[in-house]
């Protein structure tokens, strides 16, 4: 039975790809991506927000944002306690593959 389902499940999925990978805005407005561009934000984003929570332990990268838009510009923007972790942040996202451009937009945290 999960078999079944499981290869049901793969048909359905092959049948359907097509679609969404050849599929376009009608009204060609740049402004606006296609399906496979936001799937190809998303990864480029998950990657980054990833390799940021495996360096958690410096503090308020949780606190750092991540946009990217479809031509692999990444926006960082947020907290940070220090420039180290500002410069570690924007490392990680310059070394991310599929990244382009990175415009830093985190400010330092001050303490009082």
């Amino acid at each position: 039975m999960k078999r079944t389902l499981a290869i049901t499940c793969l048909a359905i999925g092959l049948m359907l790809s097509p679609i969404v990978a050849y599929s376009t805005d009608s009204d060609k407005d740049t402004n606006h991506s296609g399906p496979v561009a936001f799937v190809k934000n998303s990864v480029i984003t998950t990657k980054i927000k990833t390799k940021l929570a495996a360096k958690i332990h410096l503090g308020s990268l949780k606190d750092i944002k991540v946009d990217t838009d479809k031509n692999g510009v990444v926006w960082l923007s947020g907290t940070a306690h220090s420039q180290t972790e500002v410069d570690t942040a924007v490392s990680i996202a310059q070394n991310t593959k599929g990244v382009v451009e990175v415009h830093n937009n985190i400010k330092i945290q001050q303490t009082d």
